[in-house]
């Protein structure tokens, strides 16, 4: 009986090994058939699932958002936490997540440059995958809004600076050797702080 083939669970290590290959052999010097060899399965094979390069590349925006996103918005609404908290929470697994994937981080990076000084621009697409994330940030300040937790502010202003120290946070992690995770980690936490109502941030006042 012909062994039967689980096209997602091929697919995510075809994506695993072409990271690994861009970041051993640079974006430029990669190919198809590298990746194919390394696992161990025909240059025909791998096309049944990727055309090129850069489809693998949007394969990887896709699929790593795309759990994020699940992950953040089942904690985010099933937690008891304060909304600030959540918030923080929910930023320092991305760190996490970056620093942990450091090396896919750091390929996936290259790749983007690449890219654009070809005249491809990946930021639309980064943008069009991360917007629930945008939109759970969103929702949550609103609700911390309503509930006291978190002072009258610009909704949209809020999450623009949060999503952007973020993007600070990956792409200092992805190239500078010496990014402290933990500083990024209380940078965040004191500009979430200052979100707090007074009496919150100084209840012995």
């Amino acid at each position: 009986m012909p062994k039967r083939i689980d096209h997602e669970k091929r697919k995510e290590k075809i994506l695993q090994t072409a990271l690994k290959v861009f970041a051993r052999e640079g974006y430029r010097d990669s190919n198809l058939s590298l990746i194919a060899k390394e696992c161990g399965i025909s240059r025909p094979t791998i096309y049944q699932y990727f055309k090129d390069k850069e489809e693998i590349y949007y394969y990887a925006v896709k699929l790593v958002t795309g759990r994020m996103f699940t992950k953040y918005a089942d904690y985010a609404w099933t937690t008891k936490d304060a909304i600030v908290t959540r918030i923080l929470n929910i930023c320092n697994d991305v760190i996490d997540m970056a620093h942990k994937n450091r090396s896919a981080l750091t390929a996936l990076l290259d790749v983007m440059l690449i890219l654009k000084k070809e005249g491809l621009n990946f930021s639309d697409v980064i943008l069009k995958r991360t917007v629930k994330l945008h939109i759970l940030f969103k929702r949550l300040l609103r609700l911390g809004i309503s509930l006291g937790e978190i002072v009258v502010c610009d909704i949209n202003k809020v999450t623009h600076h949060i999503v952007i120290m973020l993007e600070s946070f990956s792409f200092q992690l992805a190239f500078l050797d010496d990014f402290n995770v933990e500083e990024a980690k209380e940078v965040m936490a004191n500009y979430l702080e200052l979100l707090k109502p007074q009496e919150q941030r100084f209840p012995n006042l």
